[in-house]
């Protein structure tokens, strides 16, 4: 939003991309894990170091596939290198975040030149969206990023003046690791940016030059091995991950995070100020980047179910509007200071008012386990426990399943559920119910329950209460056959 001192611009030409990476990592480990999402995704990525099976996603030990696993192996590698800490944790949305900025480096300084590509850049670090989803451990920065690239290489790989191999297999490598961080809409959404932008300015050499053999090769190579081997090894891979968790996710009404369809339409704005208080002046000019905003959003809002994180692939289109909306006007520096103030604020406001993790109640119940003890969790998904104890197996999980397979509904016993299908003799021994918790505890050693605190079992005895549950040892069965 503003210019920068000269002394900068003597520096070597991509320091303001370390300086992202610094700025995005700085607070990133400061926050608890935050519950469903991080604790979730975090469990499944050190499941999969646990086991050595980097194929395969595992939730509670049982093959999960609503996502794809790059998201995973990123945080194994971070994992490996730093520990299972929520720094690990946050590995693959960091460097999506810094793969956005990339793109939009690449972007600003094709179009408007080195001094502007550094303050586009600037104007996008600030945005509280883009910082905050930087660190939040799901899926939706990484493919964002990748989307991005896609994007941006695509139009440097079909440019009118000369078309260029390098970018458009770097275009096809980007929407590849984009299906690996979140499936189809890797492919879809940059295809549905850049074609019809093609097709208006009836490039149709550049239709044809789009679908280079080797491109394809490229895509191919990276996007179908794991496709391949997830199919070969669990016969119903492919309904479940595409048509599932795609087609019926995109058009059913059954689940969960309805919101109106003008959702993002606010949301966009409000994660984005104060920058965005200049946004109507920035979409008076019909422009790619307009364009490129308007897709996302409209794709995103024909769904009933909608979360926040969908709309981030249109942050890097946005922040060039924004910037060049601000760009030499009043106001413009204390806009992006009071920005980058409500980021770093942020971070503490989360610690303090945000929910907690289970790494008290894990780290007690880590105390406590001796060899041949079970850990067993009930009323709460408790997602981070294995992570927070180092369970050397999943816990088992309590509940009544066979009354909520009647139920039906989108939730994480749901999820479960779904996973045990691909392995039913797995799922047998994960999934308990009450029948089976009164054969276990007829069973040698200790038997010990994670749950909320009033969700204790009867005859359960209380031996440490945490933030947000309570751990419980359960004595074993009064009469046994």
């Amino acid at each position: 939003m503003s210019a920068f001192p000269s002394f900068l611009r003597r520096l070597p030409a991509g320091w303001p991309l370390a300086l992202l990476a610094l700025w995005l990592v700085a607070l990133a480990s400061w926050r608890p894990v935050a519950l469903p999402d991080e604790g979730r995704y975090g469990g499944v990525a050190y499941e999969m170091l646990r086991s050595g099976d980097w194929l395969t996603p595992t939730l509670y030990g049982l093959p999960y596939f609503h996502k794809p696993p790059l998201m995973y192996w990123l945080d194994i590698v971070a994992m490996q290198l730093l520990g299972p800490t929520p720094l690990a944790l946050r590995a693959a949305p960091l460097i999506g975040a810094w793969v956005l900025g990339l793109a939009l480096w690449i972007e600003a300084r094709a179009r408007l030149g080195p001094d502007a590509a550094r303050q586009a850049l600037a104007t996008l670090a600030v945005l509280p969206l883009f910082y905050l989803a930087g660190q939040y451990a799901n899926h939706d920065m990484l493919v964002a990023g990748w989307i991005s690239l896609a994007i941006v290489a695509a139009r440097r790989a079909l440019a009118p003046a000369r078309h260029s191999l390098a970018w458009l297999c770097t275009a096809w490598a980007a929407m590849a690791l984009a299906l690996l961080s979140k499936g189809l809409i890797g492919i879809v959404l940059p295809g549905l940016v850049v074609l019809p932008w093609l097709l208006w300015n009836r490039r149709w050499a550049a239709l044809r030059f789009a679908l280079h053999p080797l491109a394809l090769a490229v895509f191919a190579a990276l996007a179908l091995p794991w496709l391949l081997a997830m199919q070969q090894r669990y016969a119903g891979f492919f309904d479940y991950f595409i048509v599932e968790q795609h087609f019926r996710r995109y058009t059913g009404t059954h689940f969960n995070n309805v919101q109106p369809w003008w959702f993002f339409i606010a949301v966009l704005p409000l994660g984005t100020l104060p920058a965005s208080l200049r946004l109507a002046g920035a979409l008076r000019r019909i422009s790619f980047d307009a364009w490129w905003v308007a897709v996302i959003i409209v794709f995103f809002s024909l769904p009933r179910s909608k979360l926040v994180g969908y709309v981030l692939p249109a942050l890097l289109p946005l922040a060039l509007l924004l910037f060049e909306a601000w760009r030499d006007r009043r106001g413009a520096r204390a806009a992006w200071m009071v920005s980058a103030l409500i980021c770093v604020a942020a971070v503490p406001a989360l610690v303090r008012w945000g929910k907690p993790d289970h790494a008290d109640v894990g780290a007690a119940l880590q105390a406590r386990l001796a060899p041949g003890d079970r850990v067993l969790v009930t009323d709460e998904p408790f997602f981070d426990l294995r992570l927070q104890a180092r369970l050397a197996q999943p816990p088992a999980v309590l509940a009544d399943w066979d009354a909520l397979r009647s139920q039906g509904g989108d939730n994480w016993q749901r999820e479960l559920m779904d996973a045990a299908r691909f392995d039913p003799a797995h799922g047998e021994a994960v999934l308990w119910t009450p029948a089976r918790l009164a054969q276990e505890r007829c069973r040698p050693g200790r038997l010990w329950l994670v749950a909320p605190p009033a969700a204790a079992l009867p005859g359960a005895r209380a031996v440490f209460s945490g933030r947000s549950a309570t751990l419980f040892e359960l004595p074993p069965a009064a009469a046994c056959p």
